[in-house]
């Protein structure tokens, strides 16, 4: 069986809003922050005592015409088959994003029980050793980046030189299974637009395609990170009108061919 996503909601999405499964009068505000998919979340952000609750709230809301992703609660937790039963068949569910995602069986049953795609998050050394076999398990759609349980689980600092070789992994991973770039994970400064920035030119840099978002004023920031800018876009047209019968060429003094050009059609979709 395959999952699909007809509008391409999780393999374009940009940014990946989060907000609190127990708070629903907050589903409606994040819908409207023009983030590209909304992350209803049931895991982290929710106590243990409001679960339930949480989960019919979710549910309500995507069952009167709200369109979301649901992180769920992980597959060591006794929540996780009670939510995805919940989840299965209600009609705004474009994903689930399954946290410790360590096993491509514990993938494979979320996607048929929700029947839906799924967002891998990687947050364990387990997850990231089996990052090839859970990209390539169907139903997968995605990879995403949980970096803060990441460096836990290592004892490792959250900095970028210490989580650069995790980083580096799923998007090889993600290249190697024909998924879309990954996800990258939450910048926590919400007062410091020049963190946000610097953490998503570093991530853009190296391959990542989309972030997690903790509060809205982090979205118009995050799209325009990912979209490329004014002259990347006019190289990007200067090389697409230069290339005719696929013979290389010379633009702005240096070798065109079928890599480049294809960097360059690659531009020029995002820019779109």
């Amino acid at each position: 069986m395959t999952y699909g996503d007809p509008e391409g909601a999780v393999q374009t999405a940009r940014s990946l809003l989060f907000v609190p499964g127990d708070h629903p009068g907050r589903f409606d505000k994040a819908a409207d922050s023009g983030t590209d998919l909304v992350v209803i979340d049931l895991e982290d952000a929710v106590a243990a005592n409001r679960k339930d609750s949480a989960r019919a709230s979710a549910v309500a809301w995507l069952s009167r015409g709200g369109r979301a992703c649901v992180r769920i609660n992980d597959p060591s937790s006794a929540l996780f088959s009670t939510d995805l039963e919940a989840l299965a068949d209600v009609p705004g569910l474009v994903a689930v994003m399954l946290p410790k995602a360590d096993s491509p069986e514990s993938l494979t049953a979320a996607a048929q029980l929700a029947d839906a795609p799924v967002i891998a998050l990687i947050e364990s050394a387990a997850g990231m050793v089996r990052v090839h076999d859970i990209a390539s398990t169907p139903g997968v759609a995605r990879l995403a980046f949980g970096h803060l349980d990441y460096a836990l689980d290592l004892g490792a600092g959250t900095g970028w030189s210490a989580m650069l070789h995790a980083r580096s992994s799923l998007v090889l991973a993600s290249r190697a299974a024909g998924l879309p770039g990954p996800v990258d994970g939450v910048t926590t400064a919400l007062d410091d637009a020049e963190v946000l920035d610097r953490d998503l030119r570093r991530a853009s840099e190296i391959g990542f395609t989309a972030k997690l978002l903790v509060h809205p004023k982090q979205v118009p920031v995050t799209h325009a990170a990912f979209r490329p800018d004014e002259e990347a876009v006019l190289w990007a047209r200067r090389v697409a009108q230069s290339v005719t019968g696929g013979e290389a060429v010379r633009v702005d003094g240096h070798m065109i061919d079928a890599p480049v050009l294809a960097r360059a059609q690659a531009i020029l979709r995002n820019a779109d």
